[in-house]
């Protein structure tokens, strides 16, 4: 998006008057021109305007976060003063808010000088709605006395999750909130951001000084979009996978249908697949902090006018950008935390159509992740920071191996246990299989392979890395096997009967657990952590999900038909299958969206009669239950 800095903002007498008396609804849809609330917006708001009227919103980019401070502030006497780090974001909304006659204006180093006084002079005169500045001007002790001179209403902090250390884009502008939000004591404080976790969102509470806020977390669940994860050997097949993976989702190189990001975790990895790409006819742009700043201008204003349909980018790139056909966001590389990559692949589908987040992973990656953690800008990180990016990296590592649903493993991992579906019956382990399970205590056989796995890391002793330790296990004779005199160990080919795509697998499982972890050289090597020592030597009890290939089924192989469910629950099922169907035509979303038929199979078996037995349905979280269970009990109640 091109920014114009200096862009006239509407002034005062052209703005349109405050409805007196005015309820929330007549507000949204006479200043908003929107017909409705989410439900989770109206809480957030009624909370707001409430007593003590503290919030805390947690909602994906692009989930509406922004109406629950920009409606209030129009309904509100004084001024409310938003705290957003990005010029581009901040200029975008006020313009957006302008148009529909809201005053609102934003302050930043960027705008001129005279302008900015003449702003400066109009918010202390009382003639701003809205106020927009960016955390680094709070350093000023006079920028906080003159926002006290303003009859400071609210104060909103957007990106709230970069005063957390935890979070995952910390920065030190935003430690001073909490001294400033003492000095102005607005009456009413929100904070808002896209991706905090529960550990997040306790930091957030204590360092702006909240005292017990209403906390709203809501809006992560995506119907729309498909995700898929998985480990690539190296650079070459990663390639080859991004390449597939947009033309799979875009059609064709050269008339794409929609857009596609290529996320990289260096700006030296975008130029190499934005060269790739484009000689494989993709019309593509890289985008990354190291390009000339008119480049970088001129690369946004493309991608979100629709006349540039493919970006490779660092994480730099995306803040801001609105563009609603987004098909696909891959992931070439993996990022360095849960929050950032959801914040990222949520870009795509924000119309709401069917779109796709591919995220790819090798060992390579896993190598330079642990490198980029270990790095701080003027030389190496303290060892507590590069523990905690490195703790929030491999919480990637255990999405990458989930046994569950991915949509749903990222619900828990935010916190948003009302949204939880169930298994959403489209991402790549559903369509795969809804038997996988979660991490489980192991049987004695299978704990016998994890011991003898560990034993062999704990032998390699830090000499070489995953692959070698692998192949060790294996029993491999590999030049790299006896140049590190694995083949001596007693522990060399205690596997010998897996395959080496398993036994890597393997591995990368107990590093994304915690059970091994890799030196911070510029080779890592795995080596043996407190934890799986205790692992190894049977003193802690090892729950993990192995490898597919090696897990036992247990379980007969799920119903999927009709005729797996015997006399009336056949019939009961078809009527089910209707109702499916009926809901996924309003609702707009494949069938499989709304349940599988799997679920519908075991609904017809326990005929459930209320919410709460609808919840012990496999398949029915608390989201698919609010969502279309009284629909599902309906036809359960009148069918025989």
């Amino acid at each position: 998006m091109l920014v114009v800095e200096n862009a006239p903002m509407m002034m005062p007498e052209e703005a349109a008057p405050k409805i007196e008396g005015a309820s929330m609804d007549e507000v949204l849809q006479k200043r908003f021109g929107l017909d409705s609330f989410r439900p989770w917006q109206r809480e957030a708001i009624d909370a707001l305007l409430g007593s003590p009227g503290q919030v805390l919103v947690v909602a994906p980019t692009g989930g509406g976060k922004s109406l629950t401070y920009q409606l209030p502030a129009v309904m509100l006497p004084g001024l409310t003063v938003v705290i957003s780090p990005l010029v581009a974001l901040m200029e975008d909304q006020v313009r957006g808010l302008t148009a529909r006659g809201i005053r609102a204006s934003f302050l930043a180093s960027t705008v001129d000088p005279e302008l900015r006084r003449q702003r400066e002079r109009d918010a202390r005169a009382g003639h701003y709605e809205l106020l927009y500045c960016a955390p680094e001007r709070l350093a000023s002790d006079w920028f906080v006395d003159f926002l006290r001179a303003c009859r400071v209403e609210m104060v909103a902090v957007d990106e709230a999750h970069c005063i957390a250390q935890w979070g995952h884009d910390f920065r030190p502008d935003y430690l001073r909130l909490g001294d400033v939000l003492t000095r102005l004591a607005p009456r009413r404080i929100l904070a808002c951001t896209a991706t905090a976790t529960p550990r997040v969102r306790e930091e957030i509470v204590a360092r702006l000084g909240l005292r017990d806020p209403h906390v709203v977390v809501r809006g992560f669940a995506r119907e729309n979009l498909h995700l898929e994860a998985r480990h690539v050997e190296g650079p070459k097949e990663a390639r080859r996978a991004v390449e597939d993976a947009l033309l799979r989702t875009l059609g064709t190189a050269r008339a794409p249908k929609g857009a596609g990001i290529v996320y990289c975790a260096t700006r030296k990895t975008t130029e190499q697949y934005a060269s790739h790409l484009r000689d494989k006819g993709f019309e593509v742009a890289a985008y990354h902090a190291g390009l000339d700043g008119d480049l970088r201008a001129d690369v946004n204003a493309r991608f979100a006018s629709g006349k540039l349909p493919v970006v490779t980018a660092t994480n730099a790139f995306g803040m801001g950008i609105d563009r609603a056909d987004v098909r696909i966001v891959v992931h070439a590389q993996p990022p360095g935390s849960l929050e950032g990559y959801y914040q990222e692949v949520g870009r795509a589908g924000r119309d709401g159509e069917e779109a796709h987040g591919l995220l790819l992973c090798s060992g390579m990656d896993v190598a330079v992740r642990r490198r980029l953690c270990e790095l701080g800008d003027d030389g190496p990180a303290p060892r507590e920071v590069a523990a905690r990016q490195w703790g929030l990296f491999r919480e990637i590592l255990r999405y990458l191996d989930a046994g569950a649903c991915r949509h749903d493993f990222i619900l828990r991992y935010f916190g948003d246990e009302q949204e939880v579906l169930g298994g959403c019956g489209h991402c790549d382990v559903c369509t795969e299989s809804d038997e996988r399970g979660e991490a489980e205590e192991l049987a004695e056989e299978e704990a016998l392979v994890v011991k003898k796995a560990l034993a062999g890391v704990a032998r390699a002793r830090g000499r070489g890395g995953l692959v070698a330790v692998a192949e060790m296990l294996r029993g491999e004779r590999s030049d790299r096997v006896e140049r590190f005199g694995f083949d001596q160990l007693s522990t060399f080919g205690l596997l010998k009967d897996k395959p080496q795509a398993w036994v890597l697998a393997l591995l990368r499982g107990m590093l994304a657990t915690g059970w091994i972890d890799l030196t911070a050289t510029d080779h890592p090597v795995p080596i043996l952590t407190a934890d799986g020592g205790r692992i190894m030597r049977g003193e802690a009890r090892a729950r993990f999900r192995l490898p597919k290939e090696m897990r036992e089924r247990s379980r007969s192989p799920r119903a999927s038909k009709a005729a797996k469910v015997e006399g009336a629950g056949g019939a009961l099922f078809e009527a089910l299958r209707a109702a499916r169907a009926e809901l996924a035509k309003l609702r707009k979303v494949p069938p499989y969206v709304v349940a599988h038929d799997s679920t519908l199979v075991a609904m017809a078996e326990v005929r459930p009669r209320d919410a709460a037995a609808m919840l012990t349905v496999p398949g029915m979280g608390p989201y698919r239950v609010e969502a279309y269970g009284p629909a599902f009990l309906e036809v359960i109640r009148r069918t025989p």
